[in-house]
């Protein structure tokens, strides 16, 4: 998508083939290791992740509305959302990150996001998800997917329901702080798609979590999209 993520995106593949799973953090340039990539190695896999976005593009930018980013903007945009919403949601808990392609912003809720067997957002994470939500207006022109997660803990069915209860609820508030909705999609993966052991309870606590992967979008992709009309 952008000549100056190829480098990252390389990497990121080839991580993939091996039990290293590293990655470069955008603002440093450093490799490190993805913890998401850690839930691929053990069996979960990155499909979630690297599939795209949810529904495809084409519909969901025209339905959006939204613009596009100069192709050759887009990555130091990238790298400049992700740096101001580390700073943001610094001592939240909050972990920004790239997704393992490079694509996208991946924002990592964890559990404490909300009270026990709630879907309701804790009073104490609502200022951070503020900040997410201004982001996302202060960078308008991207699409965003929030994905739900549970450990394994229940029955299947139980589980994937709340995660997708979850991920509405975060949609939901982002919504009521003036993030457009046509600009969101929203899954529940229940416990399909752990990043730490199910056996022990600091596992279990990484895998209870929401997802919000933010995907700038090009001139070049708004252009083919209408063009597909």
């Amino acid at each position: 998508m952008k000549k100056s993520r190829y480098f990252t995106a390389g990497l990121a593949a080839i991580s993939l083939l091996g039990v290293s799973a590293c990655v470069t953090d955008p603002n440093t340039g450093e490799q490190k290791i993805s913890r998401t990539a850690i839930g691929g190695v053990g069996g979960a896999g990155l499909g979630y992740l690297l599939g795209g976005l949810l529904g495809g593009d084409t519909a969901r930018i025209i339905g959006a509305g939204i613009g596009g980013v100069a192709g050759g903007a887009v990555g130091y945009k990238m790298d400049q959302q992700i740096k101001e919403l580390k700073e943001q949601t610094s001592g939240s808990g909050i972990d920004v990150t790239e997704t393992p392609d490079g694509e996208s912003i991946l924002v990592n809720l964890p559990e404490v996001t909300f009270a026990v067997d709630s879907t309701n957002i804790s009073p104490g994470f609502q200022t951070a998800l503020d900040n997410v939500a201004q982001s996302m207006i202060k960078y308008p022109n991207s699409l965003v997917d929030i994905m739900g997660h549970t450990d394994s803990t229940g029955s299947a069915s139980y589980n994937l329901n709340l995660s997708q209860r979850r991920a509405d609820s975060v949609s939901n508030y982002l919504v009521s702080r003036g993030v457009t909705r046509t600009r969101i999609e929203t899954v529940g993966y229940g416990e399909q798609y752990p990043v730490a052991s199910n056996e022990t309870a600091e596992g279990r606590a990484q895998n209870r979590r929401v997802e919000i992967k933010i995907t700038p979008i090009t001139q070049d992709q708004v252009n083919a999209a209408k063009s597909g009309y």
